[in-house]
């Protein structure tokens, strides 16, 4: 079973001005498509290639460098395309706006933990709020392409939504200013499918 490039469910514009259409051009079909390509390749002939993205995912430790950095770069970015939209922004409600509440405090506060999550991570990562094994949320970020599905990973969960701050994601439009990427992004997070992944 080969994996494949998910087809977005908005237009490369529809993010704009807050993700410009070239930066998704780039991003989704250069970048994506890349790491789809290179772990289709790294699994070749091996068990993986019957094994869902997830179980992948949750065994890496058995997997080579490459399933490792490709696999984690094609989930990722799928659920990072998941959670964006043109309709999007503002703030969660239903169970995942109380949950956050009820960790953080508020919504600002939560923002502000995250945002520092996703700014301080040296070099090329992502940020998370994740559902942990007690079903209570955590902030967390991981370098490269690993996630907390990971059993490698050091604070391990299901990711609720993922915020990407490799520079490609950001450089064309932002340049090295991550921090005003980060501010920007909350504009189109998909809260409704958040919701729906904290309820999984």
């Amino acid at each position: 079973m080969s994996f494949t490039l998910p087809t977005l469910n908005y237009n490369l514009d529809a993010l704009e001005p807050h993700i410009d259409a070239r930066t998704m051009e780039i991003h989704h079909g250069k970048h994506h498509q890349a790491y789809v390509t290179n772990l289709n390749n790294a699994i070749a002939g091996t068990d993986a290639e019957n094994a869902s993205i997830e179980d992948i995912c949750k065994n890496i430790s058995k997997y080579p460098m490459a399933v490792r950095n490709n696999g984690g770069g094609h989930y990722n970015h799928s659920m990072f395309w998941s959670i964006l939209s043109p309709n999007g922004g503002g703030q969660p409600k239903g169970t995942l706006g109380e949950a956050i509440n009820k960790t953080f405090g508020n919504f600002e506060d939560f923002k502000t933990k995250f945002n520092a999550a996703a700014t301080t991570r040296f070099g090329s990562g992502w940020a998370w709020l994740i559902k942990n094994a007690n079903g209570d949320l955590e902030i967390c970020s991981t370098a490269n392409q690993d996630n907390p599905l990971m059993d490698v990973a050091e604070v391990k969960g299901f990711p609720i939504i993922g915020l990407d701050v490799w520079e490609h994601a950001y450089y064309l439009h932002y340049q090295n200013r991550r921090p005003d990427y980060i501010n920007a992004w909350w504009n189109v997070v998909n809260w409704d499918e958040a919701e729906k992944r904290f309820g999984m």
